[in-house]
């Protein structure tokens, strides 16, 4: 997606909608807040996306699982499943090398909630998955190569 229409759709829709679910007494402007704050979306490499999550020195960890299919025949909807064994695990991001932007998901994860999700990427062109774990406040990694048979991202 074009940067500039997507700056625009964030701020315009983000802004309308969240102004509409505080006013409601849905959300506090505190969690409208927390929900406008979310760095590391708009890094256009991995590197950048890595620094603006705070991970830019994570280490590799065997306690991580990452799951994906060796070869994505549908780019548009790529399985992906991450479980962490560390304790404290409280974020879990997934990151996509040579996406467009490749920062895809972050998930929170409650305390005395099992650290696992299983979700579906697009995928641009064949490039490493990458899943990144926050766990007693240390970020940790794990990477699995994909390769794609038919772009998912244009």
């Amino acid at each position: 997606m074009d940067q500039k229409r997507r700056q625009l759709l964030h701020a315009a829709g983000g802004l309308g909608v969240l102004g509409l679910l505080v006013a409601a007494g849905v959300i506090s402007p505190a969690q409208a807040q927390a929900a406008a704050a979310r760095p590391g979306f708009d890094a256009r490499e991995l590197d950048a996306a890595l620094a603006a999550l705070g991970a830019q020195d994570a280490s590799a960890s065997t306690e991580l699982s990452l799951a994906a299919p060796d070869i994505a025949e549908v780019a548009n909807a790529v399985s992906v499943e991450v479980k962490s064994r560390l304790p404290g695990t409280d974020r879990i991001a997934i990151l996509v090398e040579k996406n467009p932007f490749p920062l895809a998901a972050v998930f929170s994860i409650p305390e005395g909630t099992q650290p696992e999700v299983i979700t579906r990427l697009k995928m641009a062109q064949s490039a490493d998955v990458v899943a990144l774990v926050r766990a007693g406040g240390r970020f940790h990694i794990a990477r699995k190569a994909v390769i794609v048979t038919i772009s998912g991202c244009g």
